[in-house]
């Protein structure tokens, strides 16, 4: 697929921090901690690529790719339902009509921002794309509560999904990494000592951050 797509993922890191964003997506910076480690291993459980169930009547495909022509994004669904309604899509050697739901999974509990909502909201544009199909609802599934969270996909979500992927593209078009405001989500960031957020804090340049950190050393 063209290089020019951007990760549908990449929205989860931008709603969150856009230097945290810049850093993986345009300076291809990455570290990990016990968040991102725990979040991968959920990932790998359920992105099973061969596996496809029917329980209850309802069609799950796993791992699913998926992509947008319109915004030039790409990525991979955890989890996309297809649920059996007269009003729905038919599909490739599959009888009836179905209605489309993905379904993300994360390894926390429900967050009060947005980014996973923004998140689900970007699979489902994708697949109403792909599908030609409306889907009003998505879901968030948490393993720490174990928990579902229905996201209604409204014009506010779809609105902000589509901004900030314009966004992302200009930063990447200029090699841009914006700085931002430390705050308290910094110290769960798996990117904090490479984007050194104490440097945007008291306004130090890099160079003196440097020499500080090379003078503790020596001691």
């Amino acid at each position: 697929m063209d290089e020019d797509y951007l990760l549908l993922s990449g929205i989860q890191h931008f709603s969150f921090c856009r230097r945290q964003w810049a850093l993986i997506h345009v300076e291809n910076l990455w570290d990990e901690n016990a968040l991102t480690a725990e979040g991968e291993i959920i990932h790998k459980r359920v992105h099973d690529y061969d596996v496809q169930d029917i329980r209850n009547g309802v069609l799950t495909v796993r791992g699913l790719q998926v992509h947008s022509e319109r915004m030039k994004i790409r990525g991979v669904c955890d989890a996309v339902e297809f649920i059996p309604d007269p009003d729905g899509v038919r599909l490739n050697k599959r009888d009836g009509t179905w209605r489309i739901c993905p379904v993300e999974y994360k390894h926390g509990r429900s967050k009060a921002n947005d980014c996973d909502r923004l998140q689900v909201c970007a699979q489902a544009l994708c697949l109403e794309e792909m599908f030609c199909c409306d889907i009003p609802e998505a879901y968030l599934y948490y393993a720490e509560t174990r928990r579902r969270e229905k996201v209604i996909l409204d014009s506010v979500h779809r609105k902000k999904v589509c901004d900030m992927f314009d966004e992302m593209r200009g930063y990447i078009e200029r090699n841009y990494t914006p700085k931002v405001r430390p705050g308290k989500s910094c110290g769960k960031c798996s990117l904090e000592n490479v984007c050194v957020p104490e440097l945007l804090k008291r306004k130090t340049t890099v160079r003196e951050y440097i020499d500080k950190r090379l003078y503790e050393v020596s001691e």
